[in-house]
This record gives C-alpha cells, structure tokens and sequence, in this order.
C-alpha cells in the first residue's frame, strides 16, 4: 500500500531511499503542517488520502514502540 501524501509530494516506489532523502531536502525549513494544509487546498491531496497517511503513520510508531 503506497502512502498518498508522499505520492503526492513527489515520492515513487522505484527509489524508496532517494525518495525520502529528496523528500527531507524539499522540507528543510519548512513547517509540515503549512505544506499538508496547502495539498489540501489545492485538491493535490483529499482528506480521505490525509487520514489514510495518518493512519499509516500511527501504525509505523506502534511498530516503532515495540
């Protein structure tokens, strides 16, 4: 299952590492929730693709605590 919010912030599945190396250097300074709300707004992102990425998120940090 591909993560929506990092399909669209430019992330593909045939380079998973350059992707989040390339993701991390786009996000430099920048404050992560402006850059949601912004997908948000201009339809790159639903909600529904938000909450599935949350989702996914907070099942990686259980994983993470174990």
């Amino acid at each position: 299952m591909s993560n929506p919010l990092f399909q669209a912030l430019g992330g593909s599945q045939n380079n998973p590492m350059a992707d989040f190396q390339k993701f991390m250097q786009q996000m430099q300074g920048k404050n992560p929730n402006e850059e949601i709300n912004k997908l948000l707004r201009s339809g790159r992102i639903s909600q529904s693709q938000l909450n599935q990425a949350q989702q996914m998120a907070q099942q990686m940090m259980e994983m993470f605590k174990k």
